[in-house]
């Protein structure tokens, strides 16, 4: 063969690239429970499919006439892959070498974006970004001999991917610096219980900047972030859970803006009725009852997929199917602040919200909202401020949006869960009672002097309560026209099916990428 050394040497180069840090620091990796970079990748790949791009990059060491004696890769494995058949773009930093940060000549090209972030971009492809590494290190400083004036065009690319294509970080490992932000830039984050932390910098970091004793899982743990701050959006078991959830999240997106979200096989009855919905309210308005358990006779079965489930409680967002079409589904937990719009509730709807519509995902609104959350602590937290970011977040909503009113809807937190779409597609439970305050607190504002001055101000409350409970039929509302239609709550998924099929031809009209304006509050 003409070019045997040559091929020869290249597979030795590959060979060298593939022992990464070195068999010590692989083993310290496999003793902490977490697997190396390029395992990691081809857990999440479909088999063998990984076409990895810039193996060969690096540091080679050279003896006096120029032969390879040593190799040190660069700290980040890139490529491309398939998931279920679809073409994907993944990288991800080497903890192996270097602990993953970046020294000397970096993994960049146009405007400082990764190969990985610029292919996904021109191609229009779903990014995967495995997150496991400290960014820059002093060292660097050293390298370069001089130091980085940091700058938001740093970001340029990661920013735009994100009204282009779906993006998704899966936090490996204990990130920090740059790599953090980067993988906050992304539709859909995931860290592994346990064994993966994230943060601006580190205990080192934060021991030295206002001496504060912490250790990194208290620091930047899934339940600091997950459950309470709610900046990364689920946890996992285990690697290979976390691999598994990221295959099923993108079940669910298009490949880019300019495609149709994909549309699985019906496997359920799009005319199933089931008798369950007839019971599900309780009469009691004060009672709660389980939403998700709704939802799920309504959609086909076994499709729903939440988005943070742990966090921003009053409100349950995630993604679904309604004859094998992917919607967005949007909906209050009656069981948290009894389904009570709070601060977290309502960020976590908004940015919901927006994901849909930057994806061409229709959306279904299960409203059972009593208003926004009221007291002291609500208003600490800005609750009306965040709740009026959702309503404008609605406002410019491009996509289909079907709601759903099984119960309660009033006031401001209505209007903010509600839709402005140009026809409007809103159906009624029976069990709807709705208005623009309920009867009672409202009564309690509006006839207070009345009340007071009563002989027996209790009996005087509980009469006009009685009386003006009589106007609170949602029949009065359809007889106004200000719901479409009210149905048998069986009636439901029927009904959704049709609808939700006769948004295709509209989101196919609205595809690629979607303009904002205005500046939310």
């Amino acid at each position: 063969m003409v070019w045997q050394p040559e091929i020869d040497e290249l597979e030795y180069r590959r060979s060298l690239a593939m022992q990464m840090g070195g068999k010590e620091r692989i083993e310290r990796q496999h003793s902490e429970g977490k697997l190396t970079v390029r395992e990691r990748i081809n857990t999440l790949l479909d088999k063998d499919t990984f076409f990895e791009i810039g193996e060969l990059a690096g540091y080679g060491e050279y003896d006096e006439d120029r032969n390879l004696i040593g190799f040190t890769p660069m700290p980040y494995v890139t490529g491309l892959g398939r998931i279920d058949g679809q073409l994907v773009v993944v990288g991800g930093e080497d903890f192996t070498v270097r602990g993953g940060t970046a020294v000397g000549p970096e993994r960049r090209r146009r405007k400082n974006n990764s190969w990985a972030d610029s292919f996904a971009l021109e191609y229009g492809v779903p990014l995967i970004y495995m997150a496991d590494g400290a960014g820059a290190s002093v060292r660097g400083v050293q390298y370069a001999q001089g130091g980085h004036l940091p700058s938001s065009d740093d970001f340029t690319g990661e920013v735009e991917l994100l009204g282009k294509v779906p993006v998704v970080s899966a936090i490996v490992g204990s990130v920090a610096g740059r790599p953090a932000g980067r993988a906050m830039l992304a539709h859909w984050t995931i860290m592994v219980k346990g064994s993966s932390q994230i943060f601006p910098g580190g205990p080192p970091v934060v021991r030295r900047a206002i001496s504060e004793e912490i250790d990194k899982e208290s620091l930047g743990g899934s339940h600091v972030h997950v459950h309470q701050s709610g900046a990364v959006h689920d946890e996992a078991e285990s690697e290979e859970d976390l691999f598994d959830r990221v295959r099923q999240y993108l079940s669910y997106m298009p490949q880019n803006v300019w495609e149709m979200p994909p549309r699985a096989a019906p496997s359920d009855d799009p005319n199933r009725r089931d008798e369950e919905l007839a019971d599900i309210i309780p009469r009691n308005t004060r009672r709660g009852y389980d939403m998700r358990k709704l939802i799920g006779h309504v959609v086909d079965k076994g499709s729903f997929f939440e988005i943070r489930p742990h966090w921003g409680k009053t409100a349950i967002t995630g993604f679904a199917r309604v004859n094998g079409y992917v919607i967005g589904v949007a909906a209050n937990d009656p069981r948290y602040l009894a389904g009570a719009i709070d601060a977290d509730g309502a960020n976590k709807q908004t940015h919901f919200l927006d994901v849909c519509d930057t994806f061409n995902i229709p959306i279904v609104l299960f409203n059972d909202v009593p208003g926004f959350m009221v007291g002291s602590k609500a208003e600490l937290q800005g609750t009306i401020r965040h709740g009026m970011r959702t309503l404008m977040a609605n406002v410019q909503l491009t996509v289909p949006v079907i709601q759903l009113h099984v119960r309660k809807a009033f006031g401001l937190a209505a209007a903010a869960t509600g839709s402005s779409v140009p026809v409007n597609l809103r159906l009624g439970w029976p069990s709807g009672d709705w208005g623009s305050i309920p009867v009672e607190g409202g009564v309690e504002a509006a006839y207070r002097r009345d009340i007071a001055n009563s002989p027996d101000p209790a009996a005087r409350r509980a009469e006009l309560e009685a009386t003006l409970n009589k106007f609170r039929s949602p029949y009065l509302v359809a007889e106004a026209f200000d719901i479409e239609k009210m149905i048998d709550p069986r009636d439901t998924r029927p009904f959704l099916s049709m609808l939700v099929e006769a948004s295709q031809s509209v989101l196919k009209r609205n595809l690629g990428p979607k303009p904002k304006y205005g500046v939310r509050p």
